[in-house]
């Protein structure tokens, strides 16, 4: 009971007719601009959880310095 290729390809005609070939362009250069937003999101929030790791072992060493000078 699935989707066979002639019902695959009538609804395909029937998209192109609505829609037109040219917002079917803009939709495909806005679904890979989000994509590739997503990407850089997931990269960057990568690179900020290993600067946040490496600032919270530095702010260990400065409270340990600290104390020192307090005693």
């Amino acid at each position: 009971m699935g989707l066979s290729i002639p019902h695959l390809l009538v609804v395909l005609a029937i998209v192109i007719l609505v829609f037109g070939t040219k917002r079917l362009k803009n939709i495909g250069s806005d679904i890979g601009d989000a994509i590739k937003g997503f990407r850089n999101a997931v990269k960057e929030g990568e690179e900020t959880k290993t600067t946040l790791s490496k600032e919270s072992e530095i702010l260990e060493g400065e409270v340990t310095h600290k104390e020192k000078d307090k005693v």
